[in-house]
């Protein structure tokens, strides 16, 4: 089996939206709620992950996390299932 990799994005409990990339969506989005995940997380607290799309390489998985860091509020939230 090939390992997959996946870009997501998540709604904090301040309502702001937080993106990054992954091999492990469910574990990454454990260590964003114990606070471990990045920095940004630790202060704007997880709520949910609203985001989230497969990819066969790290490559694209990032390339589509600069994509959306670049895209405005608006555009950001067309994308997620709220």
């Amino acid at each position: 089996m090939e390992k997959k990799f996946y870009t997501y994005i998540i709604l904090t409990v301040d309502n702001t939206l937080y993106c990054g990339y992954t091999d492990d969506p469910e574990k990454r989005f454990e260590k964003h709620k114990e606070g471990t995940a990045a920095k940004y997380t630790r202060v704007h607290k997880p709520l949910k992950m609203v985001y989230l799309k497969e990819f066969d390489t790290k490559s694209e998985a990032m390339k589509e996390e600069y994509r959306i860091k670049h895209l405005s509020r608006k555009e950001k939230e067309a994308l997620c299932d709220f």
